[in-house]
């Protein structure tokens, strides 16, 4: 049976094994299909059965969240962590509270940390979790009464040489903030580690909070220079107005590029003189408005409620919001107004046609797993500062930062080389990513 058969046939398994998971499906699929090439020329990677037990997590928890809101009544929510490799260093990854969320967008979101926490080069496993509790709407009690219940079953299964999770979509310094406060009610313990994106006074990291954002412009410079341009004078498309999506949108401006449109779930705003940063966070983060608030207060910048912002003509486009935001028709339009460069700030946010025409059109595509790793590295380097009861300068830790995505874009260039498909960040940072875990794996036997 050739490679290529027997991937498919595993993956034909975990589609009956991981029934109505079609995010999960989409992350195996991208990732078996760069598999193939390895197993070709490095078929010892399939001993053991190294694929088959990297594809399924080490450990799945669910969990009942009992929660009153403030009229009294009892809400219950899902919990859920997926504790899926651990053959690097503890599992690592956010939780996201958000409606949609589910075992299988779990599962893929923790599928797809094993790779990028292996291609930061730290020592961190892959997890991810969450709830299907939703943020919006709800008063700040409500929020802490709901961290506290889920803080309650989690803090059994985590800790800071166990899993160490984070914050993702509906999970920022607030959310962690009242999570802590209730793991260490239940520990009895100040464990600073664990926890990541905690607040500054407490063991937080500077530069966590701008980490993902800066990360993904960081590997985009690197990928554009590469290449023989540059994001000065550029033009950018950066969809979402959260965490990420800010702090993309202030770092490519101070390196010179002009960002003209970025949205939230109501809309997009075209920004063609460019985004006051400020503004854009006094709304989004300070007073948690919609994007539209923006353009009642911004002379020159125009909201829409239909249409794509991925028809806007821009040299680069970083999708920062939500899985796939960004699909084919879109990639097909983004090329035929000249974009160059798209590289990803969320997790997942092109779907697989949608990279397919990249590839096709010569657009130069950096997938999350490596271009969105900045916001994990920087975790584990909140991880280091709180294993050695030290705090570092936001210089300093920038600097780290930059270094890491420098390496990132390296390994994954270098890789896809070598495996005889240069250019294809995809490929190589697949590749990359699987062999760091692989080897580890194979190195501590069946378990």
């Amino acid at each position: 049976m050739t490679v290529d058969e027997q991937v498919s046939n595993y993956y034909s398994m975990l589609l009956k094994r991981n029934a109505g998971e079609p995010e999960f499906h989409q992350a195996l699929a991208e990732v078996l299909d760069s598999l193939k090439i390895v197993l070709e020329k490095d078929p010892h990677y399939a001993d053991y059965g190294l694929v088959q037990r990297l594809c399924e997590p080490e450990r799945q928890i669910i969990f009942r969240v009992p929660w009153v809101d403030d009229n009294g009544v009892v809400q219950v929510n899902r919990g859920f962590r997926v504790q899926f490799n651990s053959a690097l260093g503890p599992y690592k990854g956010g939780l996201r509270f958000h409606p949609s969320v589910n075992l299988g967008i779990i599962k893929f979101l923790g599928f797809e940390q094993i790779f990028k926490n292996s291609l930061t080069g730290l020592p961190i496993g892959g997890g991810k979790g969450g709830s299907d509790f939703d943020p919006k709407g709800k008063s700040e009690a409500e929020i802490m009464r709901f961290c506290q219940s889920f803080m309650a079953e989690l803090h059994r299964h985590i800790g800071e040489y166990r899993d160490v999770p984070a914050g993702d979509i509906g999970v920022g310094a607030r959310e962690i903030g009242f999570l802590f406060g209730q793991y260490r009610r239940m520990a009895n313990q100040h464990e600073s580690g664990v926890l990541t994106g905690k607040g500054l006074t407490w063991g937080g990291s500077l530069v966590r909070t701008e980490a993902t954002g800066y990360g993904c412009v960081y590997f985009t410079q690197e990928m554009m220079s590469h290449h023989g341009a540059s994001l000065s004078g550029s033009q950018v498309i950066v969809s979402g107005s959260g965490n990420v999506a800010i702090y993309a949108i202030e770092k490519a401006q101070e390196l010179g590029a002009t960002v003209i449109a970025f949205s939230d779930s109501s809309g997009w705003v075209h920004t063609p003189n460019g985004v006051d940063v400020a503004k854009l966070k006094e709304i989004k983060e300070q007073r948690r408005e919609r994007v539209s608030q923006y353009v009642a207060e911004v002379d020159g910048a125009t909201f829409h409620a239909e249409g794509s912002i991925w028809d806007l003509p821009c040299d680069v486009a970083l999708p920062c919001a939500t899985q796939n935001e960004l699909n084919g028709d879109h990639a097909r339009s983004l090329a035929a107004h000249g974009c160059r460069f798209v590289a990803e700030g969320a997790n997942m946010p092109s779907t697989a046609d949608a990279i397919e025409v990249f590839r096709e059109k010569g657009i130069h595509f950096a997938p999350g797993k490596a271009a969105n790793a900045g916001g994990v590295a920087t975790s584990a380097l909140e991880m280091q500062q709180n294993a050695s009861r030290d705090s570092w300068s936001f210089e300093y830790t920038d600097e780290r930062l930059q270094g890491i995505m420098h390496n990132i874009f390296q390994r994954s260039a270098e890789t896809a080389a070598q495996y005889g498909h240069e250019g294809d960040y995809v490929v190589g940072a697949n590749i990359a990513g699987f062999k760091k875990v692989a080897d580890a794996m194979l190195a501590q036997g069946v378990i």
